[in-house]
């Protein structure tokens, strides 16, 4: 990324000698990321974030494809649900598919909701509250039976890095990615797109990224993308060992200072990183403060979403009663967490629950 700020300095679009060696740098991340994903570079089209390749692996065959009807699943991030909501003002039928309990979706309740006109499904790979694992290639399977011109889009933002993802062996027509969920710099995104599959831009203007995302490249951005997802894709299987370890230890701790804190969606599928759990008779905002001050950084629900006063619209879709959901943790660790981290929040995690349990 320094080289691409300092020295590799060009417009990737320019044929100048600084032009072909950015153009370079973003094509040997190209290659990094479609190798990660298990496709071909062909088919990524880099974009600004994981939102926009929502945006676009959403709103563009919308244009193209007969039929005017999207289905979502009730546990999307918002990037995706505010996009079918928009889709809906634009004229479509959106159609939002439950989820139980266990924050896992129904491949046949998927197929369901399918119908002649639909032209595109989205169901995210991996849920980025409560860490649940979604089975895409079943429910591919079940939409194609269902109805074989619709698409099928995964928000995959969650998935790269924390499980092994092809796209091909999944069956997807468009999955979305962000690079700063596996380590990469925030800005920067890809959409894979089928090859073959025409989509209307969002963004319009040079004709950048094959004519799908019109604007000079973000080339110390992508430069990173590439390098974190070649990183990760080498590390993933240690990675996870490490972090479920890690998570067992965590959610030992917490079910021994808090016994009748809950855990929220399957424990099994779910990535090892996640951890989301509720506890009685507190406000979530008040926890998350108390363990900021503490120097332990948290959430509620979406990171997105930090601010909102509702509780998380996940932990509302799976059951979770309002009250309960207003009080919970969602706690995530990475490559860089270490024991001494979990020990450190299980050192103050009982003397945090019961202020907060006295300040609500």
């Amino acid at each position: 990324m320094l080289a691409s700020m300092e020295g590799d300095f060009g417009n990737p679009s320019s044929v100048h000698s600084y032009g072909r060696r950015a153009k370079q740098v973003v094509e040997d991340a190209r290659d990094k990321v479609a190798a990660a994903m298990g496709t071909l570079p062909a088919e990524i089209t880099f974009t600004g974030g994981g939102t926009e390749a929502d945006n676009l692996g959403l709103k563009g065959p919308f244009d193209l494809v007969p039929g005017r009807h999207v289905v979502v699943s009730a546990i999307e991030h918002r990037a995706v649900l505010d996009t079918a909501k928009w889709l809906g003002l634009q004229g479509a039928t959106v159609s939002v598919v439950p989820v139980g309990q266990d924050g896992i979706v129904d491949p046949s309740d998927v197929a369901a909701a399918v119908t002649s006109s639909t032209v595109v499904v989205s169901v995210m790979a991996v849920n980025n509250e409560i860490g649940t694992i979604q089975p895409i290639t079943e429910i591919v399977a079940a939409v194609k039976s269902a109805n074989p011109s619709t698409l099928v889009h995964t928000d995959a933002v969650q998935a790269l890095g924390n499980l092994p993802v092809d796209v091909n062996l999944w069956g997807v027509d468009l999955a979305s990615f962000a690079a700063h969920k596996l380590g990469g710099p925030k800005g920067v995104g890809a959409l894979f797109v089928r090859s073959g599959l025409r989509l209307t831009p969002l963004i319009h203007g040079g004709g950048h990224e094959r004519g799908l995302r019109s604007g000079t490249s973000n080339v110390a951005g992508i430069a990173g993308f590439g390098a974190a997802a070649e990183i990760a894709a080498k590390e993933v299987h240690a990675k996870s060992d490490a972090l479920f370890a890690l998570r067992t230890q965590l959610l030992d701790g917490i079910r021994h200072a808090v016994p009748d804190a809950s855990v929220n969606g399957d424990l099994t599928n779910r990535i090892p990183g996640n951890l989301n759990v509720s506890i009685p008779g507190t406000e979530g905002e008040t926890l998350l403060m108390l363990l900021d001050q503490a120097g332990i950084a948290c959430s509620s629900g979406s990171a997105c979403a930090s601010g909102a006063l509702d509780p998380s619209h996940v932990l509302l879709a799976i059951g979770v009663d309002r009250a309960l959901a207003a009080g919970s943790l969602r706690l995530s660790m990475g490559r860089a967490t270490t024991p001494a981290d979990v020990a450190a929040v299980l050192d103050v995690f009982p003397e945090i629950v019961s202020r907060a349990r006295r300040a609500a």
